[in-house]
């Protein structure tokens, strides 16, 4: 049984939490922003609530790892980023310096991970892209390890199927990008390596279990789907005839109005650029014009004196001879 008191307890503590430069409350605890130096050799900068680490905060550990981002009751907890000494990162959300929750994980190989975590776990749905080939596996994590549903896409082809320990078991399917697919069950099986197997595929690195292929499809080829514009001919046929008595009307009207342009060009050429003086008042002008009416009465009546004098003349002639042949 410890004889410390209660001062001396309080100084044990105090010596276990390393030094520390920053606020206290009134009862002497650390309380605010401040930074520690801990006896470990790690150090802290950041929020403290009753001498525990709560809020924002740095800690950096001697290893040369350090983590920025939340606390609550001196362990990680909220949304924080913990940097690696190996350079890998996570960023995400913490729960009881844990990784839980949503997270995105880069490791040293530059290979990544963005997803839900489990108890500092890859766990629930997540994509881990592999830097090295370009891969990409998208769907279900259990404790770490890829499980359930879940696509494995590669640069011209892609599988979808089940996975179980961190390898594709069951039916799936294999889909080309040219087009095709290749439908096939991966089977566990002991025969040795040394026997031929018929239809071998590796779909990843990771996993090489025996492929069967059951089925490849016919390759759909892709044709652009474009409408012909109907021309102006084609149409419905109320619309055609519509089309065709507009266009007698509009014949029909220019032809009406060239009349009109002859008769007014024919009756007076100064009125062809006037609009202000319709063409009927000029006609009418000339029609009753006197002048003109006792020229017409004056060559009637030579017209007609010319006719009565070679009537007279052709009468005479007759006369004469008959005279001479009464003679003879």
């Amino acid at each position: 049984m410890s004889d410390l008191s209660e001062e001396e307890a309080e100084e044990e503590a105090e010596a276990y939490l390393g030094e520390y430069d920053g606020e206290r409350n009134s009862e002497g605890e650390r309380h605010g922003r401040g930074k520690a130096e801990l006896p470990n050799g790690d150090t802290y900068e950041g929020e403290y609530e009753h001498s525990l680490r709560n809020g924002q905060g740095t800690y950096r550990f001697k290893t040369g790892a350090y983590y920025v981002g939340e606390y609550l009751q001196n362990k990680k907890h909220g949304h924080g980023t913990f940097y690696y000494p190996d350079g890998s990162k996570y960023e995400g959300s913490w729960v009881d310096d844990q990784r839980h929750g949503y997270g995105e994980y880069t490791y040293a190989n530059g290979d990544t991970y963005a997803g839900e975590w489990f108890n500092d776990n890859r766990h629930g749905q997540g994509t881990y892209i592999y830097k090295d080939t370009g891969s990409m596996y998208v769907g279900g994590w259990v404790n770490g390890i890829q499980e359930g549903e879940a696509e494995l896409i590669h640069l011209n082809h892609r599988y979808r199927g089940k996975f179980l320990n961190g390898t594709p078991v069951g039916r799936g399917k294999y889909i080309f990008d040219i087009g095709c697919e290749q439908h096939g069950e991966y089977i566990q099986s002991e025969e040795d390596k040394g026997e031929e197997e018929e239809e071998e595929e590796e779909p990843s690195s990771l996993a090489a279990p025996k492929w069967k292929a059951t089925e490849i499809t016919k390759l759909i080829q892709w044709m652009p789907n474009v409408e012909k514009a109907p021309s102006p001919s084609e149409g419905p046929p109320a619309a055609a005839a519509e089309a065709a008595a507009a266009d007698g009307a509009v014949k029909e009207t220019a032809a009406d109005e060239k009349n009109k342009t002859q008769t007014n060009e024919g009756t007076d050429e100064s009125a062809e650029h006037r609009d202000d003086e319709p063409s009927l008042h000029k006609v009418s002008s000339e029609v009753f014009s006197p002048t003109k009416d006792a020229e017409e009465e004056d060559e009637e009546i030579r017209k007609e004196g010319n006719e009565e004098g070679e009537e007279y003349q052709g009468t005479a002639h007759l006369e004469d001879e008959e005279e001479s042949e009464e003679a003879e």
